[in-house]
């Protein structure tokens, strides 16, 4: 049983690679999972693992900041994918501050790319190598989905607003 649940997983994330993101941009180094228990922001969560609190910052995206335009909606769109689910996160990388950077999924679910695709997040331009969010990212603007319905002087990317402050 656990090795059927090992191929499973295996079989998932490949089939997930290869048919959203690409699999030859990708160095993952790690896969954690665990139930989020908090959703910090519109790109932060914490998960429990193993009885221990580790946060995750979705890789290659960039959510509206406290007090910006839309970051409510932005947050609120990751609780509902996420609150209190199990996830798996393939790590991609660990920031400044320790914390884990990387792909969500719920099941087969690429919350990454979700959020991108329904307009709750930005492209994080420095550090994306997705072709397959730029895609999204595209589709959104030209559908005025999320973020793209706001008037285009409340459009300011999280690191640029970041800057300011």
């Amino acid at each position: 049983m656990y090795q059927i649940s090992i191929l499973k997983r295996v079989i998932l994330l490949l089939v997930l690679c290869f048919s959203l993101i690409g699999c030859e941009n990708f160095n993952f180094s790690a896969t954690h999972e665990g139930r989020v228990i908090k959703v910090v922001d519109g790109d932060t969560l914490k998960i429990l693992q193993q009885n221990k609190e580790v946060t995750i910052r979705l890789a290659e995206i960039d959510a509206p900041e406290y007090n910006q335009p839309f970051w409510k909606q932005s947050k609120q769109a990751l609780e509902r994918y996420v609150a209190d689910k199990q996830v798996t996160v393939e790590e991609f990388d660990r920031d400044q501050y320790g914390r884990i950077v990387g792909h969500v999924y719920l099941d087969d679910l690429w919350v990454n790319g979700q959020l991108v695709q329904q307009g709750y997040s930005y492209v994080y331009e420095r550090y994306a190598v997705s072709k397959k969010l730029f895609e999204y990212q595209s589709d959104a603007m030209k559908n005025q989905r999320g973020i793209w319905k706001l008037p285009a002087n409340e459009r300011v990317k999280p690191w640029e607003w970041r800057k300011k402050k």
